[in-house]
């Protein structure tokens, strides 16, 4: 670890695991080092969850960036770079600052100039309006737990149907001389 770490991207969820992917290898631990070295850091960090996190392209959560980025070796200020550009994917952009918009005033009838609403009369600020909406959500939870609950209430009433014994026969057993003598 002669050079630098390298620095966290903040453009998207995919570049963030794809730094983290060079810096594990910028700190050329295996998954089960890291694992130790996160330990001995104060976190904690099973090698498979290090590994699945580096698999996938979704933004880890905020204490595994954390203890993957100590356990690489990263610490102060370089290491809060990470939980900032973590942060700032995760909650979007920054706001950009809204534009001061001038009024106009009506204007008396023996002014030669158009008058223009002084700070004091006007609204300060108004939002830019290229602001687009926040993403929906790709699919609805509720259905997932409408058949996780009729998954359970169907298991529950064949359990109990079972235990009644609703699904045996009903014929009722005669004894037959070889039953007797055992």
């Amino acid at each position: 670890m002669t050079t630098a770490p390298p620095t966290p991207p903040d453009t998207d969820p995919a570049a963030f695991v794809a730094g983290l992917r060079r810096l594990k290898a910028w700190s050329g631990l295996s998954y089960r080092r890291l694992e130790r070295a996160a330990a001995e850091a104060g976190h904690s960090l099973p090698y498979s969850t290090a590994a699945s996190m580096l698999g996938r392209e979704r933004l880890p959560r905020e204490e595994l960036v954390a203890a993957f980025v100590a356990a690489c070796g990263v610490r102060g200020a370089e290491a809060e770079a990470w939980l900032d550009a973590r942060t700032d994917i995760a909650c979007g952009p920054p706001a950009s600052m809204p534009v001061p918009v001038a009024v106009p005033v009506p204007v008396p009838e023996d002014a030669t100039e158009p008058a223009v609403a002084t700070p004091a009369s006007a609204p300060a600020f108004v939002a830019p309006s290229n602001t687009s909406p926040a993403p929906a959500r790709t699919r609805p939870r509720r259905p997932r737990w409408t058949l996780v609950a009729a998954a359970a209430l169907v298991t529950a009433l064949l359990g109990g149907m079972t235990a009644s014994g609703v699904f045996t026969d009903d014929e009722e057993v005669h004894e037959t001389r070889t039953s007797v003598r055992l």
